[in-house]
């Protein structure tokens, strides 16, 4: 077959496969332009999720009638003045975007630049380009694509429902408002609104945080914390959820570099990697984050749809998302999402409202019988902190009392132990209402944290075991501790081979108490197995203190005396990231007096 050229209708067509994939597509390069050109109000209409018709509407600064012809040619634009294609200020660039879809849809553009005394019309339809007429429209630009695919019907049957394809355009339009605060947007269906968002005021952080708000959720505002870092030129901006604020899927996670959402799969795993010592593997954090960089250290010009960049120092990128993000979620200390709480209370009304539910009031105990109730449930035994809670000490603010005198702690951010419920829950009372702890989650990460510190600072002590302990795991678990055994004992955790199917534990890390040296091995082995042999296990260090504090921690079902429970919310409220533990879920549960009342219509 002989070599030929190709007909420009279908080179349009060819390339509109790559830049509009699906409605949405459309919709991001026009609304991309719309910003491109100024505009500060954008209005989107879309009906049957945008195959019937799709309508961009802004107030920018138009385009003449000569301007209009060539704004629909291949590879005209006006967005590379001096043909650089490394320093790129706009979002669109490659000058694909209009004739690709007027080759595959009917279209209809109508501007008129500030200051003209008529707006101009020019319609592409199926690739045929008509000629500019005068037409009735303010300053400003109006596309419109109708029909979208109609002369390719075979990429008809690869779009979805329309109600999917209008959510695809609901997220496309929401990260492309995230990135511009200052402009308004709406997007209706044709029959209703869908989307509005004004255009915010005053300083960018806060015009971004409240436009965040809108799209996000006003909960994620209140359980959300500020990142701001700088490293080798490159800025990041933007605000990280807390931990105990999660989603089930990664859809929330938003990411922008100079402005241009992006989807990259280092950021993802940056992200992730940040969390993984504070969040379950099946939870997903909430983060919108804003990368400044060079603009010859980024290429945004991957792929036509540009959602895609690569990054010349990846390295230093990753890390500076990974460090900022843990020393912002540090700096929160005991704080956990008002979620917990919001949960809690429905909970809470949910059973009281239930059929059957019986309360039958009680005149309430004075101050001085409920601290002997809470001492009297303390063990007989006289044990000192450091042997009841391995780890845990009490800092010197917070002077240690006697358990049969009442502490006025109230005024400390966890307040002061009343009592313990079920010999797992520590009650405590604030000055504006309630806290419950869970004992085990909450010293589970006051145990890793110190374990943390002493590896930083390779002061990690270890206690040896009166009887060296033997613990059977079968040839291939036996195997892979005894590989590991030279990184375990860095962590104060000493064993060897002991046959072919065992190991044996000699010394065990003093944070961690009396722990069951076997239940510890196993969990260890079965951790190592699913780690896999391709990882490195010095990667995977934290997740080996997290396992080692978790047999160290104190237990649920573990009686404390009054001491003990304010020390441990002391301990907490010095501690980064205590308000949740290893595995992210929540250390505590803060319940307002005000919403307490409501509960019993007190209010």
């Amino acid at each position: 077959m002989p070599i030929r050229l190709l007909p420009p209708t279908l080179v349009n067509q060819i390339a509109a496969g790559e830049v509009v994939e699906r409605p949405a597509s459309a919709i991001k390069e026009l609304v991309e332009n719309a910003l491109d050109a100024g505009a500060s109000r954008i209005d989107v209409v879309v009906t049957e999720g945008g195959q019937a018709l799709i309508s961009v509407t802004d107030d920018g600064g138009g385009m003449a009638p000569d301007q209009l012809e060539l704004a629909v040619e291949r590879h005209a634009t006006s967005k590379l003045p001096d043909d650089d294609l490394v320093h790129i200020r706009h979002l669109g660039f490659r000058g694909e975007a209009l004739p690709s879809i007027g080759s595959v849809a009917r279209l209809t553009i109508t501007s008129r630049p500030h200051g003209a005394d008529s707006a101009w019309a020019l319609t592409v339809e199926g690739g045929a380009k008509g000629q500019p007429v005068p037409a009735a429209h303010p300053s400003g630009t109006r596309v419109e694509v109708r029909d979208l695919f109609f002369a390719t019907p075979a990429r008809l049957k690869f779009l979805k429902a329309p109600r999917t394809e209008l959510t695809h355009a609901v997220d496309v339009l929401e990260r492309l408002a995230m990135a511009h605060p200052q402009v308004g947007f709406s997007l209706s269906d044709g029959t209703r609104p869908v989307l509005k968002l004004a255009g915010q005021k005053g300083e960018r952080a806060e015009a971004l945080l409240a436009r965040l708000g809108a799209i996000i959720g006003r909960d994620f505002q209140d359980n959300a914390v500020p990142l701001d870092a700088e490293r080798d030129g490159v800025r990041l901006t933007g605000w990280a959820g807390l931990p105990t604020f999660n989603k089930g899927t990664s859809a929330y996670q938003y990411l922008f570099v100079n402005g241009r959402p992006v989807k990259d799969r280092l950021v993802i795993g940056a992200v992730r990697g940040a969390y993984q010592d504070v969040l379950s593997h099946d939870r997903h954090p909430v983060v919108a984050l804003f990368v400044e960089v060079p603009a010859d250290a980024v290429d945004v010009n991957v792929h036509p749809a540009k959602s895609e960049v690569r990054f010349r120092e990846a390295g230093l990128v990753r890390g500076l998302i990974v460090s900022a993000i843990r020393h912002a979620l540090a700096a929160a200390g005991h704080r956990t999402a008002s979620t917990v709480s919001d949960a809690a209370l429905g909970a809470l009304g949910a059973a009281a409202s239930r059929p059957g539910f019986n309360y039958q009031w009680q005149p309430r105990p004075s101050q001085g019988q409920i601290w002997q109730a809470a001492s009297a449930q303390a063990p007989r035994q006289d044990w000192g902190l450091a042997e009841a809670l391995p780890g845990l000490h009490l800092p010197p603010q917070a002077p240690a009392a006697e358990d049969n005198a009442p502490l006025d702690n109230v005024d400390f951010p966890l307040g002061a132990a009343r009592a313990q419920v079920h010999d797992t829950y520590i009650i405590a009372e604030t000055r504006t209402g309630m806290v419950v702890v869970d004992q085990h989650a909450a010293h589970e990460r006051l145990v890793l944290e110190r374990m943390r510190a002493a590896q930083a600072e390779g002061t990690i002590k270890t206690q040896a075991l009166l009887l060296p302990e033997v613990v059977e795991l079968g040839e291939a678990g036996a195997a892979r501790v005894a590989e590991a055994a030279p990184v375990l004992a860095e962590l104060g955790l000493v064993v060897e081979a002991f046959g072919p199917g065992a190991v044996v534990v000699r010394e065990t890390p003093a944070l961690l108490g009396e722990c069951d040296a076997q239940a510890l091995v196993r969990d260890l082995a079965d951790d190592l197995a699913e780690w896999g042999e391709a990882l490195k296990l010095r990667e995977k260090l934290g997740d080996v203190c997290a396992t080692m504090a978790c047999h160290g921690s104190v237990r649920a079902g573990r009686r404390l005396s009054v001491t003990e429970m304010n020390a441990l919310l002391r301990q907490m409220e010095a501690t980064p990231l205590s308000g949740q533990c290893n595995h992210g879920r929540p250390t505590h549960v803060t319940l307002g007096l005000a919403d307490i009342e409501k509960l019993f219509g007190r209010r």
